[in-house]
C-alpha cells in the first residue's frame, strides 16, 4: 500500500470549494495510513533546491564548527550526532532549528531552544529560515483542510498554534558499513537503522527528502518502503492529531533505513502546537463516540520525548499511554 498523492493546488486562495475538495481527499489516507504525498504545495522548486544545497553544505562543515553548534539539555536546537530513538542510537547526524528569536530568549521547555548558526554563513542561514517560513505557511493551510476533513470548522484547531513550537530537523544519513536489511525486525538485533521505529509527537510532519528511498511505514506486521515522489512533499500525521481526532486518524509508526553505498538527506518540519496546549479529543455536540484519550499536556509530552533523544531514561512516553482502556 503506497501513500496517496493529493494535489492541494489552490488551497492558499481561500476558495471554499477547493478547501472542501482537499479535505475530502485527505480523509481516507488519514484514516488508513496516516501518511500521504502532496503536490501543488506552492514551494518553488528553485527554493527547495537552494534549501537542499544549504543542508548539504551545513553537514559538510568541518567537525569543529559543527561541534560549536552542538545542542544540549539547556538548548535543544543545534547540531547533534548521538540521537536515540526508543533508546537506540540512530545512524545519522542532525541539525534542529526554528523561527529566529532573540539570543537571550528563555526556552519555554527543555525541548525548545534558540538557533545556533555557523559563523559567516549568511546565505545558508537565509535559505534554511526561508524553508521554515514556507513550511509554516503550508502547515497552516493543511491544518485547516484536516480540520474540515474531521467535520470541524476550518479554524477549529488554529488557536492551538498561535505561538507554535514547530521546528525543522535536518537529517544526514552517512554511508553505513553494516545496515539493517529492509525486511529486518522492527528493532533489529544486528545492523543499523537510520532512525528506529516511532510515531511523530506533534500534529503532523511535512517531509522534504532527496531521491534515496529509505523511509518505511508500518503496515500490518511489516515495514513497507515509501518511494519519494518527484516534486512532492510527504506528510505523516502525528500523535496530537490522533488525540484531537479521537483516534479516527492514524499517527503511523515509521523508520528509516541506512545504506551501504548511499548517503541520504531529509528535512522534516514538525508542525507542533504551542507549549501550553492541552490536547484532548474534540467531541462536538451530538457526538456518539466516547473519548478514547485522557488529556495530554503537550509541553510534558514533548519534553519527555525530547529527553529520550539524549540518553536512556527508560521507556519513552507514548500516546498509547493516554488511551482510556
Amino acid at each position: 500500500m503506497s501513500p496517496e498523492i493529493i494535489d492541494i493546488r489552490g488551497l492558499s486562495s481561500g476558495d471554499a470549494r477547493t478547501l472542501d475538495r482537499v479535505a475530502a481527499e485527505l480523509e481516507s489516507p488519514s484514516r488508513s495510513l496516516g501518511m500521504f504525498h502532496i503536490v501543488g504545495h506552492g514551494l518553488p522548486q528553485n527554493d527547495l533546491a537552494r534549501f537542499e544545497a544549504a543542508m548539504r553544505a551545513l553537514f559538510a562543515l568541518p567537525d569543529p564548527v559543527k561541534q560549536q553548534m552542538r545542542r544540549s539539555r539547556d538548548n535543544a536546537w543545534g547540531y547533534y550526532d548521538e540521537e536515540l530513538t526508543k533508546n537506540r542510537p540512530d545512524w545519522k547526524e542532525i541539525f534542529d532549528y526554528g523561527a529566529e528569536r532573540d539570543p537571550d530568549h528563555t526556552p519555554p521547555a527543555h525541548s525548545d531552544g534558540t538557533n545556533r548558526w555557523p559563523p559567516g554563513e549568511s546565505a545558508m542561514r537565509s535559505a534554511l529560515l526561508q524553508h521554515h517560513a514556507e513550511c509554516a505557511r503550508l502547515g497552516r493551510l493543511l491544518l485547516s483542510a484536516l480540520s474540515v476533513s474531521l467535520g470541524f470548522a476550518p479554524d477549529r484547531l488554529a488557536h492551538f498554534f498561535e505561538g507554535d513550537s514547530s521546528f525543522v530537523r535536518l537529517n544526514h544519513y552517512p554511508v553505513c558499513a553494516s545496515p539493517a536489511g529492509p525486511d529486518s525486525a522492527p528493532l533489529p538485533e544486528e545492523g543499523h537503522l537510520g532512525v528506529h521505529p516511532h510515531s511523530d509527537a506533534g500534529a503532523f510532519t511535512i517531509l522534504y527528502q532527496d531521491r534515496v528511498a529509505s523511509l518505511q511505514i508500518e503496515v500490518g506486521d511489516r515495514f513497507v518502503l515509501v518511494e519519494p515522489v518527484r516534486g512532492a512533499l510527504t506528510v505523516n500525521l502525528g500523535d496530537m492529531l490522533r488525540v484531537w481526532s479521537n483516534d479516527r486518524y492514524r499517527s503511523p509508526v515509521h523508520r528509516v533505513l541506512a545504506h551501504r553505498d548511499r548517503e541520504r538527506f531529509s528535512a522534516p518540519f514538525f508542525y507542533n502546537p504551542r507549549y501550553d496546549t492541552v490536547c484532548e479529543p474534540i467531541l462536538d455536540q451530538g457526538a456518539t463516540r466516547a473519548p478514547r484519550f485522557r488529556p495530554v499536556s503537550w509541553a510534558r509530552f514533548r519534553d519527555q520525548r525530547s529527553a529520550g533523544d539524549f540518553a536512556n531514561y527508560g521507556s519513552e512516553i507514548q500516546v498509547d499511554d493516554f488511551l482510556l482502556r
